[in-house]
């Protein structure tokens, strides 16, 4: 969705490239950043770290380049951001839009079992972990709750609009808001 509604904007899309400024501008591997991202409750790490720099001192700190690479991104140019807390980082920003993307738990299960060729209970266990990981991750880093509407101006329903009928409602959104300004 994001990705489309990028695309029919003509603007740029910024997803897991996020993680990757952080990794060349940390000097890490952006698989270690994904691994300390989604651990932000705790966890075992085999990873070597600088002298003194705890995992949770490392996250804090992948965290807050982020959300500096965010705000730059987002002062440079009109784009899409996907994930991240962008709407955190950009709370200040009046011209962000932030929406939440949800679907029907069975038309998730299916869609992820068709992409990672797994059966259903495994998407399902997928699905699950990484919607705990999500939600811990911004409840942590931003002190609200992760899907709450009050932190969106618009939730949308994927399994009811479908990819296309999000990229409308959210361009209509944004139409309307241009109209009020």
């Amino acid at each position: 969705i994001a990705r489309k509604l990028a695309e029919r904007l003509g603007i740029k899309y910024y997803d897991r490239d996020i993680v990757d400024m952080t990794a060349k501008k940390m000097n890490m591997r952006a698989s270690d950043i994904v691994e300390l991202e989604e651990s932000v409750q705790g966890g075992f790490f085999r990873m070597k770290y600088p002298l003194g720099m705890g995992t949770g001192n490392i996250r804090d700190q992948i965290f807050e380049n982020q959300k500096t690479i965010i705000k730059e991104l987002a002062e440079k140019e009109s784009c899409v951001i996907v994930g991240r807390c962008a709407d955190y980082a950009l709370a200040e920003n009046p011209d962000c839009i932030n929406v939440f993307i949800h679907a029907d738990i069975n038309e998730r299960i299916k869609t992820v079992s068709k992409r990672l060729n797994v059966t259903e209970n495994k998407a399902k266990d997928i699905i699950q972990k990484r919607d705990k990981q999500r939600a811990s991750y911004y409840n942590y880093y931003t002190s609200k709750k992760w899907g709450d509407s009050t932190s969106y101006h618009l939730t949308l329903d994927a399994s009811k609009l479908g990819l296309d009928g999000c990229v409308e409602m959210i361009l209509k959104y944004r139409e309307i808001l241009d109209a009020a300004k």
